[in-house]
Order: structure tokens, then sequence, then C-alpha cells
């Protein structure tokens, strides 16, 4: 007889004020400031937009969010899970200098980054044609955290300004009009990734997705091998979604896991003693999000040593009316 974690009601937007809210409690009487973010870059978008991309800080600095400055002047404040930022309402043909620094839960700000500069291109009126979708994309793994992308140059009537990386449908890179690649890095060992480029001209218009690629990071040698849950299934019905899973051989039952919605942590998935799954496991998501919305999904269990272990391969679904 297979038992199943009770059902458990999922706001999205709650459970990540509550998360927010715990870690603002415990920087009570710190006062060392996070280090400045490093690998700033800064990338025109369109001949009013710069995209702006930095890398994630070390869980030690217990980094809460991000601030990012033009010219000095505080333009964008974001949490700490948000890594890039398109900065709008610019002048074309301007050069914008820009810096980034980091916040913790005492409210310590680092000192800026290194600055970096973008010029935004001259604007194309009335250009609502988009630019063709980049024809070919190849992917490899170069290590447990790092993947290879590759692609071949899109088309575009007043030409491409840029080209933007989508992972589960969330754009997560941008890279150059020049560019014909880039290494993206912070990912999960032991994990199958989609990726789709896109192709953005300088009236923000973008190309549709272009061939999808399938890459699958290695383990990572200093981690013991198969703790990624197996098979996750996601099945949406009018107000909820359910899930069922195989869980890892770590040795142990595996009492807890954490699921991520889009990207995002939402909830820890608990068995109580005695309803620890001898095999496969479920869990019913309830949700008021409306039909249509799309949500990827992946989870990870906690290991007997207390670390959280490798993500399983993403699902993605379409909720039902």
């Amino acid at each position: 007889m297979r038992r199943t974690a009770p059902p458990h009601p999922l706001p999205l937007t709650l459970a990540l004020c509550l998360a927010a809210g715990a870690l603002a409690g415990c920087g009570s009487g710190d006062t060392r400031p996070p280090h400045s973010p490093a690998g700033l870059t800064a990338q025109a978008g369109s001949a009013t937009s710069v995209h702006v991309m930095w890398e994630s800080a070390a869980p030690a600095d217990g980094v809460t969010g991000y601030q990012v400055f033009q010219a000095g002047q505080l333009v964008k404040e974001l949490p700490a899970d948000r890594t890039m930022v398109d900065v709008t309402g610019l002048a074309p043909r301007t050069a914008y200098d820009f810096t980034v620094r980091a916040r913790d839960a005492a409210g310590n700000r680092s000192a800026p980054s290194a600055p970096v500069r973008a010029t935004t291109p001259a604007a194309r009126p009335e250009d609502r044609v988009p630019p063709t979708a980049p024809p070919t994309t190849t992917g490899r793994a170069e290590g447990p955290r790092t993947v290879r992308l590759d692609w071949t140059p899109a088309t575009d009537d007043t030409g491409v300004t840029g080209y933007d990386v989508y992972q589960g449908g969330v754009r997560i890179h941008t890279a150059g009009p020049a560019e014909r690649g880039t290494s993206l890095t912070g990912l999960q060992p032991g994990t199958a990734y989609s990726f789709t480029v896109r192709a953005r001209d300088g009236a923000d218009n973008s190309s549709p997705d272009g061939p999808a690629v399938a890459v699958t990071t290695p383990a990572d040698p200093d981690r013991a091998p198969d703790t990624a849950p197996g098979d996750l299934t996601a099945t949406a019905s009018p107000g909820a979604v359910d899930l069922s899973w195989n869980p890892p051989d770590t040795g142990r039952p595996t009492s807890e896991y954490q699921l991520y919605v889009n990207d995002r942590p939402v909830t820890v998935i608990q068995f109580g003693a005695g309803a620890v799954p001898a095999g496969r496991a479920s869990y019913r998501i309830d949700t008021a999000e409306p039909a249509g919305t799309s949500w990827t999904l992946k989870l990870r269990a906690r290991l007997p040593d207390g670390n959280w272990g490798a993500f399983c391969e993403e699902r993605r679904i379409t909720l039902a009316g």
C-alpha cells in the first residue's frame, strides 16, 4: 500500500514572502557586508534597453537581494535569486555605466561592483518584424555545473542586437549580436536541461525559439551518485497538480523533498513517521492560478547527511481549467 503526503495548498507568492521574512529575521547584530558582485556584464538589448547580468553570491555571504545602479543612481532592486535585469526607458545611441551592490538580511550593503558600460544602438522606428529564429543550436556539458551552447546566426531586416538563452521557458542569459555561443554556469550536477535561443532586434522584437537542445550534466565526482529522484511525472487537473516520482537510492528511506516551481523553491514535502513511501512517492499541489498558466517543476531529496541531493529532470505542464 502506497502512502502519500497529504494535499498541501501552495500559494506561490505567500510561500516566497514567508521565506524572505524568515531570512530577514536572521540578520540581527550582523554588521559584516557581503562581497561585491563579480562578473558584471551589460549588453544593449534594444535602442532603449540594456541587459545587465552578474554572478550569484557565495552562500556564505547570506545575500538576500541586489541593487542595480546607473551612473550612481538606483534603478532596480532584485531578490537574491535574480542575477540579471533589463534596464529600460533609456535613450538611443547613448553610453550608460552600471554597477551592482549586494545586500544581506541585516541590511548591510557590499561595495559597488566594478562598473561596466553599454551603448544603446540607434532607434529604428516602426520596426515590427522580428528576427528569424537561430537555425541550429548545439550543446554539451563541460562539467557537473557548466554547459556550452552554440548557435548559428539569425537574420533581421534591421540587424540582430542580441541573443537570449531560455531554460524551462525562463530567460537565463543574453549574449551580444556577434556572439555565436556561451557557457552557462551554476547548473546542477546530474541534471537534464533543455535550452532554446531567441534573437532580438533593436526594436525589442524577439524571434521564435530556435530548436531546443537537451543536455545532461554529469554527476559531481565529489558527491555520491544517484541522489536525484527518478521518473518525475506531473498531471494537471482543475485546481490541482499531481506529482509522482521514484525516491533516490541513498541507503535510507527518504522523507523530505524540496519542490521548485518555475525555478523557485516553494515548499518542502515531508513524509511523517510511518508514512515514508517504500516505493513510488506522490504529492498533490492545490492551486488557484488560472488555467493555461505554464509551470516547470523539479524536486530534490534531503540526503542522510542533511544536504540536498541533485535535482530530478524538469517537467513542464500547463494548468487545467
